[in-house]
């Protein structure tokens, strides 16, 4: 019996997904494990031909939008490879009160690992109109607004919305989807 109700379809269809830290714990409020992430992305977008639509990381969870071949298995390679670089780097930097909550709060079947970084799954939500991906497109760039972190989604370095206003971004974003 399956898990979720969420599954990944066809590949080169878009999805929205939303990627948790275990026990919402704020490991993206630490700049050096945000970057893992962005840099994980660019080696997705690089080497296996996903095209990113979207992007919002907050403190402890990020959402994103993605197409691509096998893209499943990528979103699968992503976080395990996130989860592997960023304990690396917590124990080098010496975060060991957060390493200690994460293997904590890891689910007592995960016993080939110490830690555990994201909570189970991605919930994948195909995109099946325009409508849809400007909905979750707004819906990502708002998260930092309504979390009242900024005033305009533009000020929140860590998403797409400087993207979508044709101005700089941490990463590249393909915006012109439709």
């Amino acid at each position: 019996m399956s898990r979720s109700r969420y599954k990944f379809g066809e590949d080169y269809r878009p999805y929205f997904m939303t990627d948790t830290i275990v026990a919402w714990l704020p490991v993206f409020s630490y700049p050096a494990f945000t970057d893992v992430i962005f840099d994980s992305w660019r080696f997705l977008q690089g080497e296996r031909d996903i095209r990113i639509l979207g992007f919002v990381v907050m403190e402890n969870h990020l959402h994103w939008i993605a197409v691509g071949p096998q893209i499943g298995k990528r979103v699968g390679e992503f976080k395990s490879f996130t989860a592997t670089s960023i304990f690396h780097k917590m124990k080098r930097m010496g975060y060991g009160t957060l390493l200690q909550e994460l293997e904590y709060f890891k689910l007592r079947h995960k016993v080939d690992q110490t830690h555990q970084l994201w909570q189970e799954g991605s919930h994948p939500q195909v995109m099946e109109s325009d409508e849809v991906m400007w909905q979750k497109i707004e819906y990502m760039h708002h998260n930092p607004l309504r979390r009242g972190y900024v005033d305009d989604p533009l000020h929140w370095r860590f998403s797409s919305a400087r993207a979508y206003a044709r101005q700089p971004c941490l990463i590249n974003v393909c915006t012109d989807w439709m």
